[in-house]
């Protein structure tokens, strides 16, 4: 598997690593050092490789012309542990990082898939997607080149997630609430900048039963959590929650931008959420990714745009004020989901590792 260093890469892969190794086969992650810091959910029988890799996105001239360079040198790397070890089937789920395995395999003709969590291809995804085997989709529909095909597997899930499927929901009520924010793996500044002062604009009634789980980015944690307290908030802030599925399973509102993994994970657990696509996002996939719960009536969509304070508070106090509503959005949630997609994906990986073997 190769797969790059964010969490909407990085989870879809962890949880096809479960299953793989579960049904007996041997699984190799190669990442970079980044993605590598999302390895800690792994089974411990992952073998986990870094390699070398590169994008043009980040960096200023020198780093950018190093690219190339650091990319084949990675493919090289890549080759040579192929020729000694020679997978069965190689599976990428994007991001640069997946670029060194992937062009390997080609050059070997091992077989090979992608997997595309978003709506539209990720630029990596859009480069091989001509140059395997299968495409397996997370979102559907899922914007493909003319000529490949995609079949639609849905967007795997950790078990951690998988074990609060549909866990039973507690509508808004006088009594404490649990306000999960989540930024995506990395947090989002524009969320910590604007959900806290539409939180404390609530009323004072509503304030005294309100607990906030807040996901902000390590520059931004300090203040962010200091402005909950400063405003006699309930509020735990950190970088990163290892616990994500138990905080969703106890949310009574989940604010969230709309990566395909969160999107999944919500759907799966069951929770009404506000969603706010990251508006650089490519394509603005990430609106795509949203379409599904928002339609389903489990979501409320918020564009980047029109995100501000009085925003977030109406809706916000939308979701709290209907307790009928909130659970009629929870159980929407749960028509989007796709809680076997790991087990299509599975199957797309065995029937895949039957291409390579000689008759």
């Amino acid at each position: 598997m190769a797969a790059g260093g964010t969490g909407g890469h990085m989870f879809p892969a962890q949880a096809l690593a479960e299953a793989m190794l579960a049904r007996g086969w041997r699984v190799k992650l190669s990442t970079d050092a980044r993605g590598a810091r999302y390895t800690g959910g792994f089974p411990h029988t992952t073998e986990i490789e870094t390699v070398s890799s590169a994008t043009f996105a980040r960096g200023g001239p020198l780093a950018k012309a190093a690219v190339p360079f650091r990319i084949a040198g990675g493919i090289a790397a890549a080759k040579i542990k192929m020729l000694r070890d020679r997978p069965a089937a190689v599976v990428g789920f994007g991001g640069y990082p997946s670029i060194p395995a992937l062009a390997a395999a080609a050059i070997l003709r091992v077989p090979r898939m992608i997997h595309e969590q978003n709506g539209v291809l990720g630029r990596v995804n859009q480069l091989f997607a001509k140059r395997v085997d299968a495409v397996a989709c997370g979102t559907w529909p899922t914007e493909l080149p003319e000529g490949v095909e995609g079949t639609y597997v849905g967007n795997p899930v950790r078990n951690a997630v998988l074990e609060r499927a549909g866990a039973g929901y507690i509508s808004p009520g006088d009594y404490p609430m649990e306000i999960l924010v989540i930024g995506g793996s990395q947090g989002a500044r524009i969320l910590s900048d604007v959900i806290p002062p539409a939180i404390a604009s609530l009323s004072m009634e509503r304030l005294r039963n309100i607990r906030v789980s807040h996901q902000a980015r390590g520059e931004d944690e300090e203040r962010v959590r200091a402005f909950y307290t400063e405003n006699g908030i309930n509020a735990d802030v950190q970088p990163f929650f290892h616990d994500v599925p138990r905080r969703m399973s106890e949310a009574q509102l989940i604010i969230s931008r709309s990566g395909a993994s969160s999107v999944a994970d919500i759907s799966i657990v069951g929770r009404p959420s506000i969603l706010i696509p990251y508006a650089a996002a490519a394509a603005d996939h990430q609106t795509a990714n949203a379409r599904g719960l928002v339609d389903a009536g489990a979501a409320i969509l918020i564009p980047e745009s029109q995100l501000n304070v009085e925003s977030v508070a109406e809706q916000i106090n939308a979701v709290l004020d209907n307790p009928d509503g909130a659970l009629q959005m929870a159980l929407a949630a749960l028509t989007a989901a796709k809680p076997d997609a790991t087990e299509h994906l599975v199957h797309m990986v065995e029937t895949l590792s039957q291409k390579g073997k000689a008759p």
